[in-house]
């Protein structure tokens, strides 16, 4: 009997030697990151730059899954039932802390049914109007829009997006309605704003930033504190006549909710790393995209940030009037 205990003994230790925990071999195979849009977008673009760096630190490849649908709420659904085991992550915009007040009855919660693994990058938006508008500054503009509210066409590029939550912004700074026209995805917005079909639009400067300066559209300013590099002459919205006036469209990178703490530290260091590389920084600021400050790559700042974020928007949200559907 004792002889039997023993070789009992002897195989669970060696089953403990043959079959270490899943994070001290992490990763041992191709991981997906599910990317809420079609392939193409500014979402879509990040991942994948970021994903060849992470990649190159986790010494597997990174696919990228395009799971699009319903304003990024489909692909998160997906994220969300993705097995916790470090092989499927999930990058998201803003649009993951909107979620919640613009769509009734979702399948998942995007505080509680992911594993924060920090944030990323922010993309800030700029101001933009069709050339033939007669308002050349930011005041002007302003000018403008409340003496031809009636008249005026305000686009976006769909419910939730970041483009419609600026335009939300907008209206509610300079207490006017403006007639919405929403589009689904900034291209057609952006061709119909240069066609002088719509007149005044605020969207990601990796989607207006080459209008801008080709001269095509006219912009006004950008959404952040300070000045953007790829647009210099863009002075931010807050000190042109918008005081307050903030709407960058921020990424954070997500795990299924119950990942091992081990994988979320060791994607996290890859990100960091990522996030340092001169080639991925250089890439970044060449779409107007600024990675946030090391300090707020962290799961513990992107918690933060998007309870704060889902707060806020929803009190947008509700000041608009938008019925969840």
């Amino acid at each position: 009997m004792r002889g039997r205990l023993w070789e009992l003994l002897a195989c669970g230790l060696a089953l403990g030697v043959a079959g270490p925990a899943p994070a001290q071999d992490y990763p041992a195979r191709p991981i997906t990151v599910i990317v809420p849009y079609t392939a193409g977008g500014p979402t879509d673009v990040v991942t994948r730059l970021l994903g060849q760096a992470m990649g190159a630190s986790l010494k597997q490849q990174i696919v990228v899954e395009n799971v699009g649908g319903a304003a990024g709420t489909v692909g998160a659904a997906r994220a969300a039932r993705s097995p916790p085991d470090g092989y499927t992550l999930f990058l998201h915009n803003i649009g993951h802390a909107t979620a919640p007040a613009l769509y009734r009855g979702l399948s998942y919660d995007p505080i509680t049914d992911f594993e924060p693994i920090g944030l990323v990058v922010d993309v800030p938006q700029a101001m933009v109007a069709k050339n033939a508008n007669p308002a050349r500054s930011l005041p002007e503009l302003v000018t403008y829009l409340k003496a031809n509210r009636d008249r005026v066409n305000l686009a976006h590029s769909g419910r939730g997006s970041g483009s419609h939550l600026c335009a939300l912004l907008l209206m509610g700074a300079i207490d006017a309605k403006l007639t919405e026209v929403a589009y689904k995805g900034t291209g057609p917005a952006i061709t119909d704003l240069m066609g002088g079909q719509v007149d005044v639009m605020c969207d990601q400067v990796s989607n207006t930033g080459n209008q801008i300066k080709a001269g095509t559209i006219r912009g006004y300013c950008v959404t952040t504190r300070t000045r953007v590099a790829s647009l210099p002459d863009l002075p931010p919205c807050a000190d042109a006549g918008l005081p307050g006036f903030e709407a960058s469209v921020w990424h954070g990178l997500y795990a299924p909710k119950g990942t091992p703490p081990a994988i979320i530290g060791r994607v996290n260091e890859a990100l960091r790393a990522a996030l340092r590389d001169p080639t991925v920084k250089q890439r970044l600021a060449e779409l107007g995209a600024e990675p946030v400050a090391e300090s707020q790559v962290t799961p513990a700042a992107l918690r933060t940030h998007l309870g704060a974020q889902v707060d806020q928007w929803a009190a947008v949200i509700r000041a608009a009037k938008l019925l969840p559907e």
